[in-house]
């Protein structure tokens, strides 16, 4: 935990929250009765905590488990740092302990442990009658949890209720049968503490603890000895990787409505921590992504309620499944909303920022990234088929889906369509007239890799209607581009399409001026749409248009093309 200096020494064990001072006092004067050092502070938003103490930090802890461990507090008891504390109002007439009091800020998450009170291991064998009568002493909460034990081990299939009924006996049955016990349909303490026992184990070395974040109004158990607050990054508060386990968890918290429910949703999938591949669903009110490749395994998933949308998300090692399973099976069954909900402002920025983040995590990048151009209004675009080659998903702007219906190795190009509907607001005109040696032309392009969100013209001329071995299929160029602008059209002065923008040097062994660059004749483009059916847009040698209208149309025609 971190706290200010002036609050290490305060920490409570808070046992209950009320919304009335009137229930807040009764509860308060209950368990007063048999328990010491109870006291009373108003929280703010309009609760009532009851807490034991003060303690130091580390005796907060000790208190917590030994209360629990003797079953005379709540299971989602936790220790809470008092430094926000206001009015005392228990005990009635008190003097109100000496508490800082301060604005909020970005404080670390309180933790706790969360222990659901377990049969020995050794407890002594019992009749059938016996283990009915020790089996009526569970509470609902430790039922459950047999119930999810016997789900894990592969012998329950049916809903987690706390209720024994006929799924649960059947379970138990058939856990005995497996285990050489006689089948009774009732577990034993000894049999309740043998399951528990293989249950837990796949946790080894997780530690699980109740993390209580006020500031974004989530309570959950997380591996706290895999992962640790890091810091707020809003939407998200961030626990990341303290060990070997490269494992990351996210607190997801904002205000919102559907419309931002949705955009949450499309956001999270373009992040490094989710890999595109996995089941994904979007409700009118929630949504849940899990994402498998690449090494990982994620799981992701928030619900819209009264305005403010929370979540979380578990990211894995990928084949770590049993202990995936288990961690991720506690965190959904721990998952609380409390008040509160992510102050955007809380994180001030940092030099960490990039075009290429979401609060602070990196936005998945593609293996390539280039360009192309609109040749029909149903969307077909043109490209390199270098920019094309062995890529498990090829999209356009990062956002339509997109395939390759034809290529051609020699000339060094690839058709691609949209695998749904698209209409782009311009198509590519062809000029097949023979341009002007020393015309200007600029190629449209995306050479910061989509950093920009249109387009960029570079300026250029001709400089011969062939390249250098005299093959007039090709146009030598005098351009800078970059290499993401390979594939983008080269417009003349007028706006005219006159042909491709190719890679390399002239595909052969020997080294050019950076400047010296070849395009793709408009013509050989021409033919090559017309075996597809496609009829290109005809253009003719017209008078020259502004800067500022061959900008607009090269961001009307020119496609970022990702590899990915």
């Amino acid at each position: 935990m971190t706290v200010s200096a002036a609050a290490q020494d305060r920490f409570w064990v808070q046992i209950e929250a009320l919304q009335t001072l009137t229930g807040a006092q009764d509860r308060a004067r209950d368990y007063a009765r048999r328990l010491d050092d109870v006291t009373g502070f108003y929280i703010g938003d309009g609760y009532y905590g009851i807490f034991i103490g003060p303690f130091i930090a580390s005796e907060a802890e000790r208190e917590l488990a030994r209360l629990l461990r003797i079953g005379t507090i709540p299971t989602d008891s936790f220790v809470k740092n008092g430094q926000f504390f206001k009015q005392q109002f228990w005990p009635i007439g008190g003097q109100a302990a000496q508490i800082e009091t301060r604005t909020p800020s970005a404080t670390a998450p309180t933790t706790a442990s969360r222990t659901i009170p377990r049969d020995p291991i050794d407890a002594a064998d019992e009749t059938p009658d016996q283990a009915l009568s020790s089996e009526a002493e569970l509470t609902r909460e430790q039922r459950q949890e047999l119930q999810r034990a016997l789900q894990w081990a592969g012998f329950y299939d049916a809903a987690i209720d706390g209720a024994f009924g006929r799924g649960t006996r059947a379970a138990m049955q058939d856990w005995q049968t497996a285990n050489n016990q006689e089948p009774t349909g009732i577990l034993t303490a000894r049999q309740r503490a043998v399951l528990f026992s293989d249950f837990d184990s796949v946790l080894d070395g997780m530690n699980l603890r109740l993390v209580r974040d006020d500031a974004s109004g989530i309570q959950m158990l997380i591996p706290t000895d895999v992962v640790a607050f890091t810091e707020y990054q809003p939407p998200f508060v961030r626990f990341d990787a303290t060990g070997e386990i490269p494992a990351t968890v996210l607190f997801i918290s904002q205000e919102g409505d559907a419309g931002k429910l949705i955009g949450l949703y499309e956001i999270l999938q373009i992040l490094d921590i989710i890999p595109p591949q996995g089941p994904r669903a979007l409700q009118r009110d929630d949504f849940v992504i899990e994402g498998i490749g690449d090494g990982i395994h994620s799981y992701t998933t928030a619900t819209l309620q009264d305005g403010a949308i929370k979540g979380f998300s578990l990211v894995w090692p990928q084949g770590d499944d049993q202990r995936r399973q288990r961690v991720l099976d506690e965190m959904r069954a721990s998952f609380e909303r409390i008040e509160g909900v992510l102050d955007p402002r809380i994180a001030p920025p940092t030099q960490d920022q990039a075009i290429d983040m979401v609060a602070g995590l990196s936005i998945r990048q593609p293996r390539l990234a280039a360009s192309g151009f609109f040749v029909s209004g149903d969307g077909a675009v043109i490209t390199t088929l270098q920019t094309v080659q062995n890529c498990e998903r090829i999209t356009f702007d990062r956002e339509y889906d997109a395939t390759v219906v034809y290529s051609d190795p020699e000339l060094g190009i690839a058709v691609l369509r949209p695998t749904a509907e698209l209409t782009p607001r311009n198509v590519a005109a062809l000029q097949i007239a023979v341009p002007r040696l020393q015309d200007k032309i600029a190629v449209g392009g995306y050479p910061f890799n989509g950093a920009l969100n249109a387009p960029t013209l570079t300026y250029g001329q001709v400089i011969d209607i062939r390249n250098l071995s005299g093959d007039d299929r090709f146009q030598r160029l005098s351009i800078l581009p970059q290499q993401g602008d390979i594939g983008g059209p080269v417009f003349s002065d007028s706006g005219a399409v006159l042909g491709m923008l190719l890679p390399g040097a002239d595909g052969n062994s020997r080294v050019l001026p950076p400047e010296v660059n070849f395009a793709l004749d408009a013509e050989q483009i021409v033919t090559a749409l017309a075996t597809q059916g496609i009829t290109a847009q005809p253009a003719t040698v017209g008078d020259p248009i502004s800067p500022v209208a061959l900008t607009q149309l090269a961001a009307d025609v020119t496609v970022l093309v990702s590899c990915w």
